[in-house]
């Protein structure tokens, strides 16, 4: 397009430089009726002739100065009042008394009747151009032509000359009208043209070429514009010398390969030949031998002293279009305003009322080690739209930088291989891209409700927004490798994007597609100041309070990072997140890979901290690490390592440094006074706390377990209100979440097992498994038949049976033992 808009400037400033040479020759012609104005010429050819070898000479002058000479080898006057003038040539000066032009021609015929004057044989005309005339001119009767001497036009063009050859030309005196039917050629140095017939209307200063008007020029290089022939043609062409306004219709115009056309043009001149403006109408059209094209129904041209264009003005619907080998680009507009440099390349293009343009792309790249063909659609919709231009040398220029305003709107449709097509969008109040060599997009930036939006290979569909977007990309001649992978801008360029900035009210929306069979998969939804690109690993930093939402957790930190080709998040520094659980049963959370409750078995949201979290997308899995702690109401879990699986409703806590040990504290259940005979009249007792300490925590919600391993730490420690075990791992069943109506899970049942060893209120015991009920506040301990349960006491010694009962109610210890029971009381006082 740029080409074709470049090419406006040279074909139109040519065209009117070599309509001026036609409208001279013809405006010369004009002169014939100066020296056959008077109808007494053929007397007055025996007054004052001066004989010169056998032929005669006229000379008129006015103030000291020559007008005009006509000399002629024979002058024959014939009884009809007709006068012949054999080998003529006529000199006609200017006010200075230099010589300006010349005509030469074998036989002039005068009617004096009739009052017209013809020129049946070929007629030569030697012009010298206003402008070259006032610094120039040849001296009086200087480079007198021989006797029937003729020359050709092209070959004796010199300087400034202006050479015209023609046939059949006549004159009438009463009208004024200088016509020929004959062909017209003319030269001079710039270039040669031709037309077939001709009128001239000296009164009105009125001239037609009839038809078949051509125009051949060689422009004078300019700068580094370069040279070459442009040719015009026309089927009619029109001047008038007292506005001195050039009409062509059906014209064309080419110039290395580029055409231009046109159903009708007016050229305005000025009175020194260069051309002020240019008005085309009934369409024009532009276009380049590489494919480009511009059309309008009506365009304009406004030019300065030096025939240079300044301002240029196409409307009624303007049509671009260009073809390459690898891309087909069409564009609309309603109007198009140019703007030119003081050398006449073309500088800025607005467009206006609405601009459309569309663009089909194929480009091979590897994925995988193997080639693929890409092809590429897009579409740019804005209401305005300025290009600024700048020079690519030899007479060229290409696109420094896009602008669009008022809403911009720019879709694309990428396919690779026979994958589906996978649509983007961007969006802004304003977009701007800059254009390195080769018109290669380099950098784009959006301001104004800018935002993203595309789907990926994976079926992801991605959102992106902000106040402003910037965007790099790198050099189309190094693509990355794709692989699949696709970034929410990179719709908006041919080349890979390389980084891209979004800043101010950053909001980032990831919505995967439903697998087959599969549940339907959370959006992730992450909002923050700044958001960072980068194209190599495809992520997105976000900075500046930046914070996810994935279902139902909701995640901040210092910094996140968002995985563009798998929506994972990372989150770096002073994370915090608060996971929200779904209602039980509820039919928000049916069908939906999210549903359930999570974190420690209550109904509340539950909160957690640390130093780094990652959340993936695959397994809708959430992992903090560094001092993490998570609480839910009273109960809480703190460790290095705490991982939720929402999927899969399961907490796993670790630690691999036996100085940071994972710890968890839960409500244990209430229990009943002794001697309540109904539930309705029986009071909780105060709920205690049940601290576990140990290497490694599982925790599944559907079952309501937990589980604590020793681990590196070796033993695992567990305290009650009344009680401290250790042993190697310790089970603990939460009550039924139907069970208790203040959404708090509680410790039903809490079993340790291997190595047990329990202390309470001084007495220590040993075996191999206990078990703590919350509802009656009893321990029981249990060992093998090899070594049964133990317990000491300092003050009543020490007891064993198959199972020790220990009721932290009234500090008691029961002994199971055989096939009967002894019950021994061992009440140790109680602390103050």
């Amino acid at each position: 397009m740029q080409l074709t808009i470049e090419r406006i400037r040279t074909l139109v400033l040519v065209c009117g430089a070599l309509l001026i040479v036609a409208l001279g020759v013809f405006l010369t012609i004009g002169r014939f009726k100066s020296p056959f104005n008077r109808r007494d010429i053929p007397k007055r050819l025996g007054i004052d002739i001066e004989q010169e070898a056998n032929g005669v000479t006229y000379t008129q002058a006015h103030g000291g100065h020559t007008l005009f000479k006509i000399h002629a080898s024979k002058v024959v006057q014939l009884k009809n009042d007709h006068a012949l003038l054999h080998d003529v040539a006529i000199e006609l000066y200017g006010a200075d008394g230099s010589s300006v032009d010349r005509i030469v021609g074998d036989e002039f015929e005068y009617d004096q009747k009739a009052g017209t004057a013809t020129a049946s044989g070929p007629v030569e005309i030697t012009l010298m151009r206003p402008t070259a005339a006032k610094g120039k001119g040849r001296q009086a009767g200087a480079g007198k032509p021989a006797s029937g001497a003729t020359t050709a036009p092209a070959q004796n063009a010199v300087d400034n000359d202006i050479h015209v050859k023609t046939s059949g030309v006549a004159f009438d005196q009463k009208s004024g009208m200088v016509t020929t039917a004959q062909r017209v050629d003319f030269s001079m140095r710039q270039g040669s043209g031709s037309s077939m017939g001709a009128t001239y209307d000296s009164k009105q200063g009125f001239l037609v070429l009839d038809r078949d008007v051509e125009l051949v020029a060689h422009p004078v290089a300019a700068n580094d514009r370069g040279t070459g022939t442009v040719t015009i043609h026309a089927g009619h062409a029109e001047f008038y010398r007292d506005t001195n306004l050039c009409v062509l219709r059906t014209a064309s115009a080419e110039y290395r390969g580029d055409h231009a056309e046109a159903g009708s043009a007016q050229i305005l001149f000025r009175d020194d030949g260069s051309a002020v403006r240019l008005e085309a109408t009934g369409g024009l059209t532009l276009a380049t031998p590489t494919g480009g094209r511009i059309a309008a129904p009506i365009g304009s041209m406004d030019f300065d002293e030096r025939n240079q264009p300044q301002h240029g003005h196409l409307e009624g619907g303007v049509t671009m279009d260009s073809v390459s080998d690898a891309r087909t680009v069409h564009g609309t507009s309603p109007a198009m305003e140019l703007e030119f440099a003081a050398q006449g390349e073309l500088r800025h293009a607005h467009l206006e009322r609405g601009v459309e343009m569309h663009s089909e792309q194929s480009r091979q790249t590897m994925a995988n080690g193997q080639s693929v063909l890409v092809r590429l659609s897009r579409a740019w919709h804005s209401p305005v739209a300025d290009v600024d231009f700048r020079s690519a040398g030899q007479g060229k220029v290409e696109p420094a930088a896009l602008h669009g305003a008022g809403g911009v709107v720019i879709t694309s449709l990428t396919q690779r291989g026979d994958a589906s097509p996978l649509p983007s969008k961007l969006a802004a109040d304003e977009v701007t891209g800059e254009f390195g060599p080769d018109s290669a997009l380099t950098a784009m930036t959006g301001i104004g409700h800018a935002g993203m939006e595309e789907t990926t290979a994976t079926g992801t569909h991605e959102t992106a927004s902000g106040d402003r977007l910037q965007a790099q990309f790198a050099p189309p001649e190094h693509p990355a490798e794709a692989d699949g992978k696709s970034a929410a801008v990179a719709g908006t360029g041919a080349a890979q994007v390389q980084s891209a900035v979004l800043d101010g009210h950053v909001v980032l929306v990831q919505q995967p597609a439903p697998k087959p069979g599969a549940l339907q998969p959370a959006e992730m939804r992450a909002t923050a100041i700044r958001a960072s690109y980068e194209g190599a690993g495809e992520w997105l930093h976000l900075t500046g309070s930046p914070r996810i939402e994935n279902g139902g957790l909701q995640l901040s930190a210092d910094k996140i990072d968002v995985s563009q080709e798998s929506g994972d998040a990372f989150a770096h520094g002073n994370v915090k997140g608060t996971w929200m659980n779904s209602p039980t049963n509820s039919a928000s959370s049916r069908g939906s890979a999210n549903s359930g409750n999570i974190a420690l078995g209550g109904d509340g949201p539950a909160h957690v901290i640390a130093a780094e979290a990652q959340l993936q997308r695959a397994t809708d899995e959430a992992t903090f690490r560094g001092n993490a702690r998570l609480w839910q109401q009273v109960n809480s879990v703190a460790a290095p390592v705490i991982v939720l699986n929402r999927r899969k409703q399961t907490l796993v806590a670790r630690t691999t440094n036996a100085a940071y040990p994972v710890t968890a504290v839960l409500v244990s259940a209430g229990n009943k006074k002794e001697g309540s005979t109904a539930d309705a009249e029986a009071k909780p007792a105060n709920a205690s706390v049940v601290r576990v300490r140990g290497a490694d925590l599982w925790y599944s919600d559907i079952e309501r377990r937990a589980v604590m391993q020793a681990g590196i730490l070796g033993t695992v420690t567990a305290e009650t209100g009344t009680a401290i075990s250790v042993s190697n791992r310790v089970e603990l069943q939460l009550t039924p979440a139907a069970s208790h109506t203040t959404g708090q899970a509680q410790v039903e049942r809490m079993t340790a097992t291997g190595h047990v060893v329990v202390s309470s209120q001084g007495r220590r015991g040993t075996g191999e498994q206990l078990v703590y009920t919350g509802a009656d506040s009893k321990y029981r301990l249990t060992g093998t038949a090899a070594e049964p349960p133990k317990m000491t006491d300092p003050q009543r010694g020490s007891v064993t049976g198959e199972a020790l009962i220990f009721n932290s109610r009234d500090d008691s210890v029961s002994i199971e033992g055989g096939a009967q029971e002894t019950r021994t009381e061992t009440t140790a006082p109680k602390s103050d």
